[in-house]
């Protein structure tokens, strides 16, 4: 089967998956594992990344205004792969391509007998009719004739995710919980929804904003000044470490402009948006480690040791 994935999270889905051989195109955004990044990228931004939070936000803003898309796909490139499948989202626009670029394309091509399968996960887990990261694995895998083996690792990942919030549990106990702020993007200021508000829960704090399942609301600084969290996690979605020391300016005077500031200044952190949080994905539980190193760090400091490398507190300004 020759697989097309233009998602980072639908690539490391096909990666656990084990079917890395079958991957024949994937998008400008799939960098993970790094076995795959040699295959040809199909999709580009129009939007020049390297910009500040405020001025990608503004030429997102601009491209969505003028109904055009933000990513093209390489219909060309699509042709030449010539997919069995073809893995996209129709979650978020701003995120990934769009479904009706996608289906654009593949119409473009006439590539009869294609199956074209589109995620869209606001939950850790199919609720309420609201589709979870686990029931994607799971359709992803039944799309590549995996069944078996997505439903595995789903199961897995339940698991994974079950043990660490009954540890959690056990270590802090549901008094002890800190509120915690996560900040989706940094100018303007976006709070993680999604599934980031579970990820709190199971890493034993509670989340403040959103609920389950909700999308990413955009504060304003009156808004945000009248929060009191005890525990803030900076993870732009798309940035990793190194892109995200490039506004450390910013979240400096962000963070010294908050009525809450001494409160929460030394549990401040940033960590890697690109890799892990944001990505609907198996390194999910990773994400979940990450927030119970940095909301408990004595009750686990094992957690701190394995992720230390992918967050940092704000106060402190790691060297290039």
């Amino acid at each position: 089967m020759r697989i097309v994935s233009l998602l980072p999270s639908s690539t490391e889905i096909v990666h656990v998956l084990g079917l890395d051989a079958d991957l024949v195109g994937i998008s400008h955004e799939c960098d993970y594992p790094a076995s795959v990044t040699d295959r040809p990228v199909l999709t580009s931004s129009k939007i020049d990344i390297g910009q500040l939070s405020k001025d990608i936000d503004r030429d997102v803003r601009r491209v969505l205004t003028d109904a055009l898309a933000v990513y093209d796909v390489d219909a060309e490139g699509l042709e030449r792969a010539r997919p069995d499948v073809v893995l996209t989202q129709d979650l978020c626009d701003v995120c990934a391509v769009s479904i009706r670029d996608v289906e654009a394309a593949l119409q473009s091509i006439a590539s009869e007998g294609v199956q074209l399968v589109s995620l869209r996960p606001t939950r850790l887990d199919d609720l309420d009719g609201a589709h979870g990261v686990m029931g994607d694995i799971v359709r992803v895998a039944e799309a590549l004739g995996e069944a078996a083996e997505g439903k595995r690792v789903a199961d897995g990942l339940r698991d994974r995710l079950s043990s660490l919030r009954q540890r959690a549990a056990d270590a802090v106990g549901a008094a002890s919980r800190p509120r915690v702020l996560t900040i989706e993007w940094i100018d303007p200021v976006m709070v993680g929804g999604t599934w980031m508000p579970e990820l709190v829960e199971i890493a034993g704090g509670a989340a403040l904003v959103t609920e389950p399942g909700q999308h990413a609301p955009t504060l304003d600084r009156g808004a945000l000044s009248a929060l009191d969290p005890e525990v803030v996690l900076i993870k732009p979605c798309g940035f990793d470490l190194e892109r995200t020391r490039q506004e450390l300016g910013t979240l400096h005077e962000l963070i010294e402009s908050m009525p809450w500031r001494d409160s929460a200044k030394s549990r401040t952190f940033v960590a890697d948006g690109n890799a892990f949080f944001n990505r609907p994905g198996p390194r999910l539980f990773e994400s979940a480690e990450i927030l119970a190193a940095m909301t408990h760090p004595s009750a686990f400091p094992d957690l701190v040791e394995r992720h230390g490398e992918h967050y940092f507190p704000l106060r402190a300004v790691p060297s290039s």
